[in-house]
């Protein structure tokens, strides 16, 4: 009976060995079809002109020699993909300029840019990452939009791409700008249902006015919404209000569903299965560089980022000259000034999500460089002793701006390890150097408000989002619009105004227009859309639609999409109407109860929950009248030695009104402050004791 029961475990074990054996001999097998596979599309090959599985009948043979011949097939097939993978580096080391195309992905925000990148990354056989891999920060990722412009390679066939991801939104709007340099061709992406927007036109604007050859993708074709034909002439009137020339007029003209992984030049009989024809129409309809790489090295930093292993990265292209890894070179800026010399100890080249080392980077292309420590953005790196600038393009001035002081309340150094104005000031300035369109006031440097201007509330509001996380507590001001005297009449006052669209619901339509007309804006034009909505065009001056967004949300219930571009300065348009409410402040300093709260929430809406830390001065709420109102959210229930009934206790609150970062800065009013830490967004008064803002409202009177 042992006996048996020991050959029966013998072959348990055997089986077991068999089993483990053919499962990874098939995973790797897997495994290596996949890379096959990819590597097919990286050359334009069927995968199986590059797989080398071994065919050969293995009928007969014993489970060792099965599997031994299966890790021999196995490892040639790995030589064979590791070379297909060597020739693509050669590819990319490779300085012939005619096999080389530069381009940028441009479009109005949402209409599917980022989508499309990661689709040719896909198709090119190079991504293994999730959607929107090109959105690396972990702000992109979480609010879905991209504000650093990125620029990565793909190969298709021999012919090595560079692709620039640039942002949609008009606050960052300087990253499309900037980049404008670095590449031969755009690609405009379209949303197939809405058409050119504001931010469409931006974008194409500055494509033209550099003489870059376009190519336009209509996306989201397959949508039961889209209307193609109408969108085409959209495009077609575009280009014209433009002025663009007649070879920018002859644009092929793609259709696509990106999230599909398909792009066809024929929308009726296109083979929906692959984005070749948008590969085709990029070699064939984009300019190679033209450039002298024998001559003298001019390379424009347009980016900057930071390596954990070789340090400051200065991200650009190569107009003429060739870089090698040990050269010595220098940053110049635009004044002629050498700003430091530096030993190039690293060359790398973005290849698809991987960084890949080269010896040699040759004109046309756009590559990385390690060596420098204060080279930043808009130098020109040149060889020791030359000092041949390439000019920078100018950058649309900012619109918005605000100060930034360090957080005084009682609550300071709570949360963050960062409260010091010095290492506000000097985290802010660095951020300058990266950002082109973030100014700084040098007037404010030495103070201890530090005054910044940027192209809107969401620009200025993801700079403190990244100092918040970095461990910085801040004071933050409410945002102020930068206004301009008209050069020939000093005594006229210019304020910037956008255009606004904004699709709504019929039964919103009175309470919009309303609104906008309260805020200075005036009606454009009204158009009725195919799904019974209208679309509403304003012209409306900046600072009337501070805060608006969040109003118009609320308003509609969220029903109401709204969206914005810069237009033009004009005359200035009056006061406009603000939030007539006035606040909750809060008298005394602890934790919030519920019982406090009850009281409170009778004199308007809440801000706070209950154990939230609070203290004097910190507004908890918006009270229903226009004048502010001082109560304890602190205050507990006094306790007796008679005994009451469990349903009297109860106390239900209505959920507490919690601001996003930029809602809170365009929220408060000019006597407040918003209180930004690694954990908590408040709302203050400047001056938190009750009787100094009792004497000052006082004095104004007077006044």
């Amino acid at each position: 009976m042992q006996r048996s029961l020991t050959t029966s475990s013998s072959v348990t074990m055997q089986q077991q060995r068999t089993f483990f054996t053919q499962q990874k001999s098939m995973q790797e097998q897997g495994r290596l079809v996949q890379l096959a596979t990819q590597v097919g599309r990286i050359f334009g090959v069927q995968p199986h002109q590059v797989r080398m599985f071994n065919t050969t009948n293995t009928s007969g043979q014993s489970l060792e020699e099965r599997s031994k011949a299966a890790d021999e097939a196995a490892a040639k097939e790995k030589d064979a993909i590791e070379q297909h993978f060597f020739k693509a580096q050669e590819i990319l080391a490779n300085k012939d300029p005619k096999k080389v195309r530069n381009l940028a992905i441009i479009a109005h925000v949402d209409h599917g840019k980022t989508t499309l990148v990661d689709c040719l990354l896909k198709q090119s056989g190079i991504q293994f990452n999730d959607e929107r891999a090109m959105d690396s920060n972990a702000i992109e990722k979480e609010r879905g939009i991209t504000i650093m412009s990125k620029c990565t390679s793909v190969i298709h066939k021999d012919y090595k791409l560079n692709i620039v991801d640039t942002p949609g939104h008009q606050d960052f709007g300087g990253e499309v700008e900037r980049i404008m340099q670095m590449v031969d061709g755009v690609c405009l992406v379209v949303c197939a249902t809405e058409g050119p927007m504001p931010q469409t036109k931006f974008v194409l604007k500055k494509a033209l006015q550099h003489k870059l050859k376009p190519i336009v993708v209509i996306n989201k074709v397959d949508r039961d919404s889209s209307r193609v034909q109408d969108v085409e002439n959209e495009i077609f009137d575009l280009f014209c209000q433009l002025e663009a020339t007649d070879e920018q007029l002859d644009y092929p003209l793609i259709y696509a569903s990106a999230r599909n992984g398909w792009a066809v030049k024929d929308r009726v009989e296109g083979k929906r299965d692959s984005v070749d024809d948008l590969f085709s129409a990029i070699i064939s309809h984009v300019p190679h560089p033209e450039v002298d790489q024998n001559s003298e090295v001019k390379m424009l930093v347009s980016q900057t980022e930071s390596n954990k292993y070789f340090g400051k990265m200065l991200i650009g292209r190569i107009f003429s000259g060739k870089i090698s890894v040990g050269d010595k070179v220098q940053a110049v800026d635009s004044n002629k000034s050498v700003v430091e010399q530096a030993k190039i100890i690293k060359i790398i080249k973005k290849f698809g999500m991987n960084q890949v080392e080269l010896d040699n980077a040759y004109a046309g292309d756009i590559v990385s460089v390690a060596g420098f420590t204060q080279g930043t953005v808009n130098q020109t790196i040149n060889n020791i002793g030359k000092f041949n600038v390439i000019p920078s393009v100018p950058i649309d001035p900012p619109m918005i701006s605000l100060q930034i002081t360090y957080n005084d309340s009682p609550l300071k150094g709570t949360e963050g390890d960062k409260c010091t104005i010095n290492l506000i000031r000097e985290r802010i300035i660095r951020e300058a150097e990266d950002d082109v369109s973030l100014r700084v006031n040098e007037a404010t440097v030495g103070g201890e408000r530090i005054e910044i201007s940027g192209r809107g509330d969401l620009h200025l509001g993801v700079l403190i989002e990244k100092m918040r996380r970095e461990g910085f507590e801040l004071a933050v001001t409410p945002p102020q619009v930068i206004m301009q005297t008209d050069p020939l009449n000093p005594k006229r006052v210019l304020e910037p105004y956008e255009e606004v669209h904004i699709d709504t619901d019929m039964l919103y339509l009175p309470l919009i227009i309303e609104k906008i007309n309260g805020r200075k804006g005036v009606l454009l034009n009204a158009e009725d859309q195919p799904d019974g909505r209208q679309l509403l065009k304003f012209k409306v001056p900046s600072r009337g639609l501070l805060g608006f967004r969040t109003e118009l949300i609320n308003d509609t219930r969220g029903s109401a999409l709204m969206k914005s571009q810069f237009l033009e300065y004009d005359d200035h348009a009056g006061p406009v109407k603000k939030n007539p409410k006035g606040a909750i402040i809060s008298t005394a300093q602890g934790l919030s109860t519920a019982y406090a709260l009850r009281d409170i929430e009778e004199k308007g809406s809440l801000f706070v929950g209950i154990n939230t830390p609070c203290y004097e001065g910190m507004v908890i709420g918006e009270y229903v009248l226009d004048d502010d109102m001082e109560m304890n959210p602190c205050k507990a229930k006094h306790l007796t030695n008679i005994r009451s009934k469990g349903s009297e206790e109860q106390i239900k609150l209505s959920p507490p009104k919690i601001f996003s970062l930029e809602e809170a800065i365009t929220y408060i009013r000019d006597d407040e402050l918003v209180e930004v830490t690694p954990k908590w967004i408040r709302i203050r008064k400047r001056v938190l004791n009750k009787d100094e803002r009792r004497r000052i409202k006082r004095n104004a009177k007077k006044d």
